[in-house]
């Protein structure tokens, strides 16, 4: 009995084999129906094969050190450099060698759910995870560079166990721990894609918090960065014991009083 064209989509989004020879029988299959399914399974296998092999590339780094006997590699990122308000956030983030999170690149580049949803993932699987969190009145005492700096050596020294060798978003660090620094390494090593993620989802979740402690200015909604919104919410409201008093824009508020 010859399958509908319906029965046919259905049963393909189970096969994951090209050489599956129900695959083979459609492939010959004369039915327009048919072919188009076809078709889009092709294209699917190809945009999945595709994701994979760029996640793969994106353990370069670690293969090479692994290959090495360097088992425990700490990738590490920070966030929150530019905002006006709250603490700047360091992750850093230990994955076992058979890591398999296929999204897991640079925060910037995922939506809040996907983030999320893998920094659960991240947190489930990872051998450790370390963070740190540097508050704005130290920012204000030491500048956001060193800053950053000291949110990443806290989260470094967090991790147990202790890491091997550190893969660092743009940066070095004063650590004893030999280390890599990589431009733009939330994009090229999954370690610090991993990191950049639970920086992120653990900042935005601490400025939602503060965004119930001081209402009014949308901490919830720009986490503290210089939107026009937040602005405005400053020049009405006033300076909170979370906002950077070094940084212009809430300096010029403090000095307008």
């Amino acid at each position: 009995m010859t399958e509908t064209i319906a029965q046919v989509k259905k049963t393909l989004k189970t096969v994951t084999d090209n050489q599956d020879i129900r695959l083979l029988k459609w492939r010959q299959d004369s039915r327009a129906g048919v072919q188009q399914a076809v078709q889009q399974w092709d294209r699917l296998q190809a945009k999945q094969a595709a994701k994979t092999e760029a996640f793969q590339e994106r353990f370069t780094f670690e293969k090479q050190l692994w290959a090495q006997g360097v088992t425990h590699i700490a990738g590490v990122d920070e966030v929150g450099r530019g905002p006006l308000a709250g603490p700047v956030v360091a992750a850093a983030v230990i994955l076992p060698h058979d890591f398999a999170e296929l999204e897991v690149i640079d925060s910037k580049q995922l939506s809040e759910n996907m983030r999320d949803k893998l920094y659960d993932e991240i947190l489930s699987q990872a051998i450790s995870v370390g963070v740190g969190v540097v508050a704005s009145d130290v920012i204000d005492d030491i500048n956001i560079y060193e800053a950053a700096r000291l949110a990443m050596t806290q989260a470094v020294e967090n991790l147990a166990p202790a890491p091997e060798f550190l893969l660092i978003d743009a940066m070095t660090i004063p650590v004893e721990t030999p280390q890599t620094a990589l431009i733009k390494g939330d994009a090229r090593s999954n370690s610090i894609g991993a990191a950049s993620i639970v920086a992120k989802v653990t900042r935005d979740r601490m400025m939602s918090e503060y965004d119930r402690t001081y209402p009014g200015y949308g901490f919830a909604q720009h986490a503290g960065y210089g939107t026009q919104a937040h602005l405005t919410a400053l020049k009405k409201l006033g300076v909170t014991p979370i906002h950077r008093r070094s940084f212009s824009p809430v300096k010029a508020v403090l000095t307008s009083d």
